[in-house]
């Protein structure tokens, strides 16, 4: 045995990408600076992010809005852009309507563009004028009418909502300067969902919970805390999907008559306390059940070194009982890194990018996928001997 720590790495340099090469392959092969980094409490929280809900005045809303002038307006968008930097980088522009089923995907996978933003199924065309602009670094985003005219997206690493806040209402001052945004004096920023009107903003933290997922009793304390406070708990892309590999979000429902300051006191006051119930129970499992814990760690490192297919859904759970693993020390002298960057590059879609073998035109059948992503997590876990 090397003595070494054996250490697993994934190649995350960032590439710089443009509207008139955007490549789903280069793409995918590099994963933002939120989840190459590591913030605040990283064995539990995983990312924070906040989106701020704005639309242009001048412009009916998205449901009412003509083609032209959906087009219209992206156009004024883009322009008011041009030449403009976040993290001393220019801003990547994408046509969704101009972009390949693949290339929507991928960019679905990474949070920054919405299932109802970029369809990829066979039947649904993509109307014209939907688009998303974001940093190379993706901590900062934005989506082209989509429900709005604008959904803007902050994102940080690990538990530093302010960080995210930060981002997020930078992009919105600087695009403030260049546009008319619909502003009430009484009720705040106008938006086409009602429970969105005010400060627009909607504020989540990701957070893995697998010793509480063991414990659905306890679990169920989290979801009714999270109601009390006025917060939603879903599952890994938010309103509408499940729980998957034991990774939940947190976010605040209602924006009317609300600070922004209080919107993000609410997450700040209950995270916390989910953290440490987490670090609690993980603890006393440890203890009681030790042998059990370290028997399904160590299982799951073998399903990801050796087995010959593998579908999304069992590939989350084994990367989640790992990530586990490596938070109570149960691995021994295998240092795993980027595994939060792993749970989205085994996502359908970068599964196909990443294959050099594997054309980019239509999707492949699920089975196809599940070999691929079998062979892929051999590459990341079985590449050096223990």
């Amino acid at each position: 045995m090397n003595s070494e720590p054996c250490r697993l790495r994934i190649a995350l340099e960032l590439l710089p990408v443009t509207d008139s090469n955007f490549e789903p392959r280069a793409f995918a092969n590099r994963v933002g600076a939120w989840l190459s980094q590591a913030g605040p409490e990283p064995d539990v929280v995983v990312s924070c992010r906040v989106r701020l809900a704005r639309n242009l005045a001048g412009f009916p809303f998205v449901t009412r809005l003509p083609e032209r002038q959906a087009v219209e307006l992206a156009g004024k968008l883009r322009e008011s852009l041009r030449e403009r930097s976040v993290d001393g980088a220019e801003l990547v522009w994408v046509d969704l309507p101009e972009a390949s089923n693949l290339g929507r995907l991928v960019l679905r996978e990474r949070h920054l563009v919405s299932r109802d933003l970029a369809p990829v199924e066979p039947h649904r065309e993509v109307p014209a004028g939907r688009a998303v602009t974001f940093s190379v670094a993706e901590t900062t985003s934005a989506m082209v009418n989509e429900e709005d005219h604008l959904r803007l997206q902050g994102l940080a690493s690990g538990l530093d909502l302010s960080l995210a806040f930060r981002r997020v209402r930078g992009f919105d001052l600087m695009i403030e300067e260049s546009v008319d945004l619909a502003v009430s004096r009484r009720l705040g920023y106008l938006t086409a969902c009602p429970t969105n009107v005010g400060t627009g903003m909607r504020a989540s933290v990701m957070l893995h919970l697998p010793a509480l997922g063991l414990v659905r009793t306890e679990l169920e304390k989290v979801f009714t805390a999270a109601q009390r406070t006025g917060l939603a708990v879903r599952g890994m892309y938010g309103e509408g999907s499940r729980a998957a590999g034991d990774f939940y979000q947190i976010s605040n429902q209602v924006t009317l008559g609300r600070r922004e300051e209080d919107l993000l006191a609410d997450l700040h006051s209950l995270v916390p306390c989910i953290v440490a119930f987490e670090r609690r129970v993980r603890a006393a499992l440890q203890e009681e059940l030790g042998d059990a814990l370290a028997d399904r760690v160590q299982r799951s490192l073998a399903m990801l070194r050796n087995a010959s297919a593998m579908p999304t859904e069992i590939a989350l759970q084994n990367l989640s009982n790992v990530r586990l693993g490596r938070a109570l020390g149960l691995l021994g002298d295998l240092v795993v890194d980027n595994l939060d960057a792993l749970a989205v590059r085994i996502q359908k879609g970068h599964l196909q990018a990443q294959a050099t073998d594997v054309a980019e035109g239509d999707l492949i059948d699920a089975a196809e996928r599940d070999k691929l992503r079998a062979s892929f997590l051999h590459q990341q876990f079985g590449a050096e001997e223990l």
